[in-house]
């Protein structure tokens, strides 16, 4: 690094010299060039990101790879595209959630300090498949637990966040109701699982014939294979419906749910949408759709650092599908295209 890059670095941003002897003013990242499914990338040199004073910057070790991801960067629904970019993704390095060491503090940071081990979501600041990410101090990060590896902590903020608002907040699980899960040993559906057990409920799992049994070592009480039978004729009444996956919807789900029961999914299809306005209004059965990404980053701060307590407790865990080197990211979201992974998919950045 030239020297001036140094001296400026460390005085705006009070960086150790030693670390900035091993950074480079350019990093690898993945870069989206156009919207597809998969989209087309390539593993690039761009500039490490600016830190700004109110911001870490953080070496990535280990990033996420998601459902979401591919979606988004889908392009569809075209809709989307209004919040990420008409025609190729504006944020073009994808990913967001990540787990890393910090390696340098803007000037007004107070909460975080050099070579603390930290993990969080960039949300709709995606950038995260690439060697740094920089991070709002006030923004979804938390230093890791001790006992929380980087591969772990990469995915805390995909399945666990958001199966943590569906079923705390909107659907408001409590001890003794009864909760099916849709796609339950995915990366939603396995921390969803584990959640509504901490909540007391009685919890069925819907999967395959394959993931019946890590479903059951979760906590389902009640396991459906879905090969086999098809959850919405069952006799059961629930209280909520976690469709996790998408592939149900309101019209089916209705009759296996109680007379105020909810349905909720995190994936958006305009059937969900609709079925969620019509709801509101005239039923009192309810659909609800939601994207928990969108929230403010002190609401998501807020219900990560429950989930924190709730793994330092032993009570969620984190299931691990499959690993991938960083160059092999478009291999990851074919994979996970696919639809047969089980918990979530990490991206090693070493």
């Amino acid at each position: 690094v030239p020297f001036f890059v140094v001296s400026m670095l460390d005085k705006q941003a009070n960086v150790n010299p030693q670390i900035l002897t091993v950074m480079n003013t350019t990093m690898k990242a993945m870069v989206a060039l156009s919207y597809g499914t998969p989209a087309p990338m390539k593993l690039k040199k761009v500039a490490v990101p600016t830190l700004q004073p109110h911001q870490v910057l953080v070496r990535v070790h280990a990033s996420s790879a998601t459902q979401a991801d591919v979606m988004m960067l889908s392009g569809k629904p075209y809709a989307t595209r209004l919040m990420l970019g008409l025609r190729k993704p504006k944020n073009p390095i994808p990913g967001t959630g990540f787990a890393g060491q910090v390696v340098a503090v803007g000037s007004q940071v107070t909460r975080f300090s050099k070579g603390q081990k930290v993990f969080g979501e960039t949300t709709l600041g995606f950038s995260t498949s690439a060697e740094y990410v920089t991070v709002e101090q006030d923004g979804v990060i938390l230093e890791m637990p001790e006992n929380m590896g980087y591969q772990e902590a990469a995915t805390y903020c995909d399945g666990p966040i958001t199966a943590y608002n569906f079923l705390k907040e909107i659907g408001q699980v409590k001890p003794g109701q009864k909760v099916l899960v849709n796609g339950a040993a995915g990366s939603l559906g396995s921390a969803a699982v584990q959640i509504a057990n901490i909540l007391g409920a009685t919890v069925t799992g819907v999967c395959s014939t394959r993931n019946i049994g890590m479903v059951r070592a979760l906590g389902g009480h009640k396991v459906v294979d879905y090969t086999q039978k098809d959850f919405t004729q069952s006799t059961e009444r629930y209280h909520v419906v976690f469709d996790a996956v998408g592939k149900s919807s309101f019209g089916r789900a209705r009759r296996v749910l109680t007379p105020t029961g909810q349905y909720l999914t995190p994936v958006l299809k305009l059937s969900a949408l609709w079925a969620s306005l019509y709801t509101r209004l005239w039923a009192k059965q309810k659909a609800v759709f939601a994207a928990t990404g969108i929230q403010k980053d002190h609401v998501l701060r807020g219900m990560l650092q429950v989930l924190v307590g709730w793994f330092k407790a032993g009570h969620l865990q984190v299931v691990i599908d499959r690993q991938y080197p960083l160059e092999k990211l478009p291999e990851a979201y074919r994979y996970i295209a696919t639809g047969h992974k089980k918990g979530n998919v990490v991206i090693a950045h070493e």
